[in-house]
């Protein structure tokens, strides 16, 4: 299908979608596309995501970096991502708010020339209303050079009511549930990286409307065991419900590490050593953080109780208070708040209440 007969299509789907989920949901599915076979690299770790079929590298690149400050030059930046392919990382990470787009375009540019059919692509989407969510959608397909994204999350579920306007009657799960069912997605996520509690609620929610989600996304980290612990207590509900776990923020933007608490190779395994994560995904932006990545799934085993309980011994007394984890105590890392406009619908107007 075209994309410019998406919108239609959409409008169509729309109306059945939730029915459509509840329907999949009891009956165990997760896509209706067969998973996609992709060539793996000697050396590169691999594992299933989640109960989707797909086999993805553990090693996932960060797409924030690929602009991060307008310090990367796009060529180098395209570079970068086809050097990453080339070893074998076949899990892109993205996002239609990154870097004002630019960071979506540099992977789609970067994707060209056969690229495209050796990676799972994800991008995220802020939108909580299905207009909204349909438009940037279309925006990221653009970017992105393609007719059809791997998978795409709801980006930022940072509020307790980002469920429920989600999940509203104009939500936008009715538009993803379309996309969807015509083509233009594969696999349905959300992430966030406030608060435990707030992921819990969105399971909650997806349950009561019947829909399962195949991945979620959050923070991993040495320091994350510690203080309002996603591993502890958002990972066992998603393996049960067989939700594919995302890791990320493995050194929080490089906060983690002005502790001098531990080595980033460290950092790196223990994440791959957390049972349930399928991919830990990582920012990279020039060769040397490449390698670092490539190293670490190279040399990579599982840790041993005794490394995880010396490594988190390490970290415990600085990581008790949250100071180090910022994307979880302020809001210096919430572009949806800073942007509220992002989400759509009364969001883009502050003096808007929503009904």
């Amino acid at each position: 299908m075209e994309r410019r007969d998406f919108l239609k299509t959409a409008a169509a789907a729309g109306v059945a979608s939730v029915a459509t989920a509840s329907a999949d949901a009891q009956a165990g599915k997760t896509s209706d596309r067969a998973p996609v076979q992709r060539p793996e690299a000697p050396g590169m770790l691999y594992r299933e995501l989640g109960t989707t079929g797909e086999r993805v590298s553990a090693i996932g690149m960060g797409g924030y970096h690929l602009d991060k400050d307008g310090k990367i030059p796009q060529a180098d930046a395209i570079r970068l991502v086809r050097s990453a392919i080339d070893a074998g990382i076949t899990f892109m990470d993205n996002c239609w708010d990154y870097n004002d787009g630019i960071s979506e375009v540099r992977m789609g540019q970067a994707l060209k020339d056969g690229y495209r059919q050796k990676v799972f692509l994800m991008t995220k989407l802020d939108a909580r209303t299905a207009k909204d969510y349909d438009k940037q959608l279309e925006q990221s397909l653009g970017r992105l050079n393609t007719d059809v994204i791997d998978l795409v999350q709801f980006h930022e579920i940072l509020r307790f009511e980002d469920p429920d306007r989600i999940f509203a009657d104009d939500g936008a799960i009715h538009a993803a549930m379309a996309a969807k069912a015509a083509g233009k997605i594969r696999y349905i996520g959300f992430t966030g990286h406030k608060d435990p509690q707030i992921h819990l609620r969105m399971f909650e929610i997806a349950a009561q409307h019947g829909f399962k989600f195949d991945t979620v996304q959050m923070p991993v980290n040495v320091f994350d065991a510690h203080f309002r612990s996603f591993t502890n207590l958002v990972i066992p509900v998603a393996v049960k419900a067989g939700t594919g776990v995302l890791a990320m923020k493995t050194f929080g933007d490089g906060w983690l590490l002005k502790t001098n608490t531990f080595q980033p190779a460290e950092a790196l395994h223990y994440g791959l050593s957390v049972p349930g994560v399928s991919v830990v995904i990582t920012g990279i932006d020039k060769p040397e953080i490449l390698q670092q990545a490539l190293t670490a799934a190279h040399d990579f085993k599982p840790m041993t109780e005794a490394q995880r309980s010396d490594l988190l011994g390490r970290t415990r007394e600085v990581a008790l208070t949250g100071r180090f984890e910022p994307f979880k105590t302020s809001n210096i890392f919430d572009g949806t708040a800073q942007n509220p406009k992002w989400l759509g619908g009364s969001s883009a107007n502050p003096e808007t209440k929503p009904s």
